[in-house]
């Protein structure tokens, strides 16, 4: 965790106590006692002659007095926080744990090719990556920032777009291919049988394709369904279905004919991830520089 450079105030247990919900988890965050959490929040809003927070034997909400208070008092305080540690860093090498959680296609084919680099370019920060399907709030679950597609981040995130342009392929081994026949159609998919995607929520996308602006949906059949992108090109290679993938994960098949790429003409290149982070949260200085080094390192 990144060291404060200026006094802990009343306004930060306050931020604290917001964000995590209750005063106990709060307290646990800060290191503090509860009972001190608790003391601070009463002088506060004796100060302020305000309540701030909606208390129940459970839970604690913000009313609409803290809610303002919180809008206005956190982008100001990261604010100065961003500024001192800007004062102070002067030449100093960057320094700290940085919590990274990322998409399976983002980390295995844009971060890790990078992530050793890095490292080596900066040998006092440390990297903690958790690599994962389920969308988390990064946040409330501790991560510095995330890597993931634009699509699927919230409005109070700041992206910034690394990796250029991807797309999927749709594979099928050419043994495959010779008891089904060679698919002339996207209707033609409906039956052939596939190798599908789970997502950890139980999700199985459907397959999309798109051209001239024709978007067109698939479900085939389900011959084998997993969340593990390695066991589902194992079972490509061997005919068992065809696979929908990142083009990343099957080029060197492609390219050797162990696998054939079909419709490619439906599936158009893509942006790639962004990484992200909360708006509100100033940026410390081993992000920055990890940001830096992947937009240069992995041009968008």
């Amino acid at each position: 965790m990144r060291t404060r450079l200026r006094a802990e105030t009343d306004l930060d247990l306050f931020i604290a106590i917001a964000k995590e919900g209750g005063l106990r988890r709060a307290a646990s965050k800060c290191n503090v006692p509860v009972s001190r959490m608790s003391d601070r929040l009463r002088v506060l809003e004796e100060q302020m002659q305000v309540r701030l927070f909606h208390r129940t034997t459970r839970s604690m909400a913000l009313t609409e007095a803290g809610l303002a208070l919180l809008t206005h008092v956190e982008p100001a305080l990261a604010a100065l926080d961003a500024a001192l540690e800007v004062a102070t860093a002067g030449d100093s090498e960057p320094s700290g744990v940085l919590k990274i959680n990322a998409a399976p296609p983002a980390a295995e084919l844009i971060l890790a090719p990078h992530l050793p680099g890095f490292l080596a370019r900066y040998p006092r920060i440390d990297v903690q990556l958790t690599v994962e399907d389920a969308l988390i709030d990064i946040v409330r679950a501790g991560f510095d920032l995330g890597i993931r597609y634009a699509e699927n981040l919230s409005a109070d995130m700041i992206g910034v777009p690394v990796g250029g342009k991807q797309r999927y392929v749709l594979v099928a081994a050419p043994s495959l291919l010779d008891k089904t026949g060679m698919p002339s159609r996207i209707a033609d998919l409906s039956r052939v049988p596939a190798i599908r995607h789970r997502f950890p929520s139980g999700t199985l996308l459907p397959w999309e394709f798109s051209r001239k602006g024709k978007l067109i949906r698939i479900e085939p059949n389900n011959r084998l369904v997993t969340d593990n992108q390695r066991v589902a090109v194992s079972a490509a290679l061997r005919g068992t279905g065809y696979l929908l993938i990142f083009e990343e994960y099957v080029s060197r098949w492609i390219n050797d004919g162990t696998l054939v790429s079909l419709m490619r003409d439906w599936l158009p290149a893509f942006n790639g991830p962004v990484i992200y982070y909360y708006s509100r949260k100033h940026v410390p200085l081993p992000m920055r520089v990890f940001i830096d080094y992947m937009k240069s390192a992995a041009p968008a």
